[in-house]
């Protein structure tokens, strides 16, 4: 239940506007909105940070320590959102032949990858900076 809460809600910060990607890379729609872009990647970390030290707040809060890999896996779950959501898209559009469905999953696939990697990282970092500010803050006597 982790993965799908942690995976969710930074997705559903960016989904309207993959919508709108995926209409310029795949359709004939043309995107000149980059500014917004900016603002919902920023929005899309800031929220998969967030997110991450949350979970792993209530994690330590249950004495449970093993925060290294479930915070980089908030990334993963992310990226799994997005690969289900270009096969969502790929469903809706009238994609046809083999080398289209090929090259659409593989560079989505690569997409998804990439953003995990980020994702993780970013959530990762936060998590760490986190935990480190916590446990400097306790007074041992």
């Amino acid at each position: 239940t982790q993965m799908f809460a942690t995976g969710f809600l930074p997705f559903s910060a960016i989904y309207i506007e993959l919508h709108y990607i995926f209409n310029s890379v795949w359709g004939p729609r043309i995107y000149s909105l980059y500014g917004i872009l900016l603002l919902a990647f920023a929005m899309l970390m800031l929220v998969a940070g967030t997110v991450t030290v949350l979970f792993t707040y209530f994690h330590l809060n249950a004495e449970d320590h093993r925060w290294w890999w479930r915070s980089f896996s908030t990334g993963i779950a992310v990226a799994i959102f997005f690969y289900l959501y270009c096969i969502y898209f790929f469903l809706q559009t009238g994609m046809t032949g083999f080398l289209q469905c090929v090259f659409f999953f593989l560079y989505s696939l690569l997409v998804a990858h990439g953003l995990a990697l980020t994702l993780g990282s970013v959530s990762f970092y936060a998590t760490y900076l986190f935990v480190n500010y916590i446990y400097s803050r306790i007074k041992a006597e």
